[in-house]
């Protein structure tokens, strides 16, 4: 049995609705395509090719109110860490977790990041 939410088994396409290309991305932060792709290197932001012959993008949801959304920088770096790669994190940041409740990007988009953190830790030993 393959986990439902192992990133080759998972489209993102269809799990993330809404992607910006760096260029949009870029304009709803207030900076430049250049500074996006340092925030990615950087992984204060994650990015994934949502379906095939797309480029690479970044899913809207990680962007609120013209910033990167408070936990985010955090949490990648913690699953990098981890060996998880953007896809992987991707996967879970926007899979539904009926324990949290919800998926753990609502849960940091809402302030309630402290659970996300404390899992994303356990998930990288």
């Amino acid at each position: 049995m393959t986990d439902p939410t192992a990133p080759d088994t998972v489209d993102l396409g269809e799990l993330i609705a809404d992607w910006l290309d760096w260029k949009s991305a870029g304009v709803a932060l207030g900076v430049g395509v250049s500074k996006v792709r340092q925030y990615i290197r950087e992984h204060q932001l994650a990015a994934a090719v949502p379906s095939p012959g797309a480029g690479q993008q970044v899913p809207a949801e990680l962007i609120m109110d013209g910033e990167i959304v408070k936990g985010v920088p955090g949490l990648l770096t913690i699953l990098h860490d981890g060996n998880y790669d953007d896809r992987e994190i991707l996967a879970w940041m926007f899979t539904v977790d009926d324990t949290l409740p919800g998926r753990p990007i609502d849960a940091l988009r809402e302030n309630r990041g402290s659970e996300v953190k404390r899992r994303a830790q356990a998930m990288s030993l």
